[in-house]
């Protein structure tokens, strides 16, 4: 997918964020965070007392999708390349997250689709790790192709609740069944 052209399907547009949309992938952080606070790496509080200008550095360090819906910000996904020679084949999906009013639409799974075509062709592997407990979410990528290499037991901890995550990987260079 091309920076310059925005994807359309129905009434949804994907394009790339960029710096100038720090403050709308800001406020739907946060209300990822509020919404599902287990589903994501970091926390409201933390998210929350970070400027606009770290988002925005954050958008243009990595490549990360919006899904608009009539104008307006309604999902988000993210991608970057692991960091090292010995790792640069491979990249990991992060941030997904569609708001609420927006599911069962297909928005995940066209920003998802979106990211790995961009994936596809720069590198080999992509990974991601979703929480155990979230089956629309494993589902979507074991839809995908995605499939659990490893689980992490109490991978995060909020308050006095554990989080196991499942680790998933796409290979571009292998079928699923070789695994």
């Amino acid at each position: 997918m091309s920076d310059e052209k925005p994807s359309l399907s129905s009434d949804v547009m994907l394009r790339r964020l960029r710096a100038d949309d720090a403050a709308n992938f800001k406020a739907i952080r946060l209300e990822a965070l509020q919404a599902s606070p287990e589903l994501l790496g970091s926390t409201f509080e933390f998210d929350n007392e970070l400027d606009v200008t770290w988002f925005a550095g954050r958008l243009e360090e990595s490549h990360v999708l919006g899904a608009f819906r009539a104008g307006v910000l309604a999902g988000t996904a993210g991608f970057s390349v692991q960091h090292g020679p010995k790792n640069a084949h491979k990249g990991r999906v992060w941030g997904m997250y569609v708001q609420s009013r927006a599911r069962r639409l297909g928005i995940g799974r066209l920003l998802v689709s979106a990211l790995l075509d961009v994936a596809r062709a720069r590198l080999e592997i992509v990974q991601l790790t979703v929480v155990t407990t979230n089956q629309p979410a494993r589902r979507l990528y074991d839809s995908l192709g995605f499939v659990e290499f490893g689980m992490e037991p109490k991978a995060s901890k909020l308050g006095d609740h554990y989080y196991d995550e499942a680790h998933m990987m796409l290979d571009f260079g292998r079928k699923p069944d070789a695994f």
